[in-house]
C-alpha cells in the first residue's frame, strides 16, 4: 500500500458500504473522530463509483447487502487493486466469512460489534500493509498505482486529479500532471532535466531541456506555499530538480 514508513499527511480514506443508514451515520461520526476520512455508501453500484473515483485506502463491506452479492463485490474490489477490506458479517454466516477470507479479505467483524472494536481491526490492518517490505517484482507493479501523497496533497492517478491539503481541486495540464508524476515516483532524488524529460515524457511535444523549467515554474505556482522561495521543488544548481517530500503511494 505505501512505499514510505514515514506517517502521510492525509488521514486514511475508509469506504464504508452498508444499507443500513443508522449504521454508516455512527461510523461517519466515530471514524471521523479517530482522525480518518470517511465515505459511507449503501450499494455495490455506488461502491465502485467512489472507488473510481477516489484513492481509498481501506474498504468496510457489508456482505448481506439487499440484492446483491457481497462476496462478488469483495471478488472485484481483489480484481482491480489490492486494496485492504474488512468484511461486516452476521453470527450465523461463518461460511461468508472464510470464503471471505479466502477471496483475500483481510479480516471480518461480525455484527453487532462496537465501532471501537472497528476502529482496532481497521488500524491493525492499516499498519499491516503499511510495514509491509517492497516486494522484489515492485518495478512490476508501477502500472498498478492508484495514487500519490504527499505533504498533505493526493494526486489520483486514475483521474488524473490533484486534491489540495484543504480539499481544493487543483486543474493540472497534461505536462504539468506528468512531471508531478515523475517528481511522485522519485522523491528525494535529484533528477536531472534529460532524465525529467524523459520520466514525463515531455520529449515526444517538447524536445529542448528549458521546457522543463517552464513546467517546474508552472506547477510550482500551483503546489508550493510561495513559488519564489519552493520548498517541494527543489533546485539544485547544475544538476536538475530534487522533490523534496515523503511520498506514500497508493496500489
Amino acid at each position: 500500500m505505501t512505499d514510505d514508513s514515514q506517517a502521510s499527511a492525509h488521514p486514511p480514506h475508509i469506504l464504508v458500504v452498508d444499507d443500513d443508514p443508522a449504521l454508516r451515520e455512527l461510523l461517519l461520526g466515530y471514524l471521523g473522530e479517530a482522525d480518518m476520512r470517511v465515505t459511507a455508501v449503501d450499494s455495490g453500484r455506488r461502491l465502485f463509483e467512489v472507488f473510481d473515483q477516489e484513492a481509498i485506502d481501506l474498504v468496510v463491506l457489508d456482505l448481506r447487502l439487499p440484492g446483491e452479492d457481497g462476496l462478488a463485490l469483495a471478488r472485484q474490489l481483489r480484481e482491480r487493486a489490492p486494496v485492504p477490506v474488512i468484511l461486516l458479517t452476521g453470527r450465523a454466516e461463518e461460511a461468508d466469512r472464510v470464503m471471505g477470507l479466502e477471496l483475500g479479505a483481510d479480516d471480518y467483524v461480525t455484527k453487532p460489534f462496537s465501532p471501537r472494536e472497528l476502529l482496532a481491526r481497521i488500524r491493525a490492518v492499516l499498519r499491516r500493509y503499511q510495514s509491509q517490505s517492497r516486494a522484489p517484482d515492485e518495478a512490476a507493479r508501477d502500472d498498478q498505482r492508484r495514487a500519490f501523497r504527499f505533504a498533505g496533497w493526493e494526486l489520483n492517478l486514475r483521474t488524473r486529479r490533484l486534491t489540495a491539503p484543504d480539499g481544493r481541486k487543483v486543474e493540472l495540464g497534461n505536462h504539468e500532471f506528468s512531471l508531478l508524476m515523475a517528481f511522485c515516483a522519485a522523491p528525494q532524488r535529484v533528477l536531472s532535466r534529460d532524465q525529467l524529460l524523459e520520466l514525463s515524457r515531455l520529449h515526444s511535444a517538447e524536445v529542448y531541456d528549458r521546457a522543463i523549467d517552464v513546467q517546474v515554474l508552472r506547477l510550482r505556482r500551483k503546489i508550493e506555499a510561495d513559488h519564489g522561495k519552493p520548498t517541494l521543488i527543489v533546485t539544485e544548481r547544475g544538476a536538475g530538480y530534487r522533490f523534496n517530500a515523503a511520498v506514500e503511494t497508493l496500489y
